[in-house]
């Protein structure tokens, strides 16, 4: 025993010294968890994604939109004067909305950038739809472009050049200047509509990453970052809580399936959610059943909205284009192909508004729309329009090997921006859903990115049995690492 307490005593100085830089703590300088010595991974909590976050992106703060239905409301049984004054009020606060949408906008979207979207889209399109002819491809060309131009960020050489091509870009920061664009321009948060952007970036707690990549990923592209230990199901769980949040919820199953792996270095998540209300709303009571004729000559019974509107119509070759506003001045478009004619005949092929594309320098979303339109008149439209709710989990890995992005998937991989480990992507998954009612439409859509380490992972830390079933002896020291109590426990009597 004499032995026991001696050895405790030479433990209790030699800690002292080290006791005098400070007690030590299970958080990092940076606010990130550290690993717990005793069973070398970091607890984390599933339900609170935010005890992960070295930083929460910081999005735009707009001023709330004055709702014209309840102002009306206010005026009810008021004076003359009062509500003159209620008017004045109202006017104000639109004024400064629209004033910090303005500002949001800047410049808006150039013809350089609108004609570069156009290809990728139809480049893009073209890979993920043509082969497909009975299953539903529903995909979000905003987000996926979003998320390449953060993994822009990240790669050099070749592996960016690949990428920048397809994004019809020059460099990096034509990619960093386009994303922030699209961002601005895209995003809306308001009474009468929803499109909201989120991006983040999960990063290995094993590695160490090059701060001013993640740094500008949070800047430019409004990323948040988050560091946790990968292969664990919590963070699993904390990954899906964080697309869930994004998302309204409404791709549950495919942000369940997003999994990291012990190797997995980082995930890059990019996300989209829309909520857009019809400036004239169907009525329910001309909602009825109808058949739908799927792709393969199946008879399918479904509900169907109708209603007739004046509206512009675009006829092409074989296909009739009309569209139906949302009142936050967003629009759907539908395309419906000739009789005979194939949804992808119609979509992807010449004469078309995707194939008829002018995707010049200098071309605008609505000349190149224009330039596949053979006519085009005023009428009352007459729509029948099937309530659906349809969706889809893509591996974006064939289409972009496709269109010639192939570096990144391989040993060629060059992600020296971020990290100095060999590192690929291993998977890049699209999931996207979108809900048409009575009311308006709901849709989501998300991007994620998973890149693992090809270098030797980090050794885990040995296992110390401590089981304290036989006699033992403790320390408590204090701040200075002078001791507190010493003892032997032989009992617990």
């Amino acid at each position: 025993m004499k032995r026991i307490i001696a050895l405790l005593l030479c433990l209790c100085f030699a800690l002292g010294g080290c006791a005098q830089s400070g007690t030590e703590s299970h958080t990092e300088n940076d606010g990130s968890a550290k690993p717990d010595p005793s069973t070398g991974s970091t607890p984390v909590a599933a339900e609170s994604f935010e005890r992960l976050a070295l930083g929460l992106a910081a999005l735009p703060e707009l001023p709330e939109e004055p709702d014209e239905t309840a102002l009306w409301e206010k005026m009810n049984g008021l004076s003359t004067e009062d509500q003159g004054k209620l008017w004045e009020e109202f006017d104000a606060q639109q004024r400064a909305y629209y004033d910090a949408i303005s500002a949001l906008r800047g410049d808006g979207v150039d013809a350089a950038l609108s004609g570069a979207f156009a290809a990728y889209t139809l480049r893009t399109a073209r890979q993920l739809m043509e082969h497909e002819t009975e299953k539903n491809v529903v995909w979000s060309p905003a987000n996926l472009y979003l998320a390449l131009c953060m993994l822009c960020e990240t790669t050099d050489g070749a592996s960016r050049a690949q990428l920048l091509g397809l994004l019809g870009l020059e460099n990096v920061e034509q990619a960093r200047s386009a994303a922030n664009t699209l961002w601005r321009s895209l995003y809306n948060d308001s009474a009468t509509g929803k499109t909201l952007l989120a991006n983040s970036i999960w990063l290995n707690d094993q590695f160490d990453f090059h701060p001013d990549t993640v740094n500008t990923l949070a800047k430019e592209y409004f990323a948040s970052a988050f560091r946790a230990p990968m292969g664990d199901t919590k963070t699993d769980a904390a990954i899906a809580q964080w697309v869930n949040e994004n998302t309204n919820h409404l791709l549950e199953n495919a942000a369940g399936a997003l999994k990291t792996k012990p190797e997995t270095l980082l995930m890059l998540i990019s996300t989209l959610y829309f909520k857009g209300t019809w400036s004239d709303q169907f009525d329910q009571y001309n909602t009825r059943e109808d058949t739908f004729t799927a792709a393969g000559g199946a008879e399918q019974k479904v509900d169907f909205m109708h209603k007739t509107q004046k509206g512009t119509y675009y006829r092409g070759d074989r296909f009739t284009v009309a569209s139906l506003p949302f009142r936050d001045g967003t629009t759907m478009w539908f395309l419906l192909p000739d009789e005979g004619v194939s949804v992808q005949d119609a979509v992807l092929t010449g004469g078309t508004p995707f194939n008829g594309f002018d995707v010049s320098p200098d071309a605008t979303l609505e000349t190149a729309f224009g330039s596949a339109v053979a006519s085009q008149g005023y009428a009352d439209i007459a729509w029948s329009v099937p309530k659906f709710d349809v969706d889809a989990d893509l591996d974006l890995i064939p289409a972009l090997n496709a269109l010639g992005i192939t570096d990144i998937f391989g040993s060629d991989a060059d992600f020296s921006p971020l990290t100095d480990l060999d590192a690929q992507v291993s998977a890049m998954e699209h999931a996207a859903r979108v809900k048409v009612d009575e009311e308006g439409c709901e849709a989501a859509a998300f991007t994620a990115i998973t890149m693992e380490t090809t270098s030797a992972l980090v050794e885990p830390l040995p296992v110390v049995e401590m089981n304290l079933n036989r006699p033992f002896g403790f320390l408590i020291t204090g701040a200075d690492g002078l001791p507190l109590f010493l003892s032997i426990v032989n009992t617990m009597e």
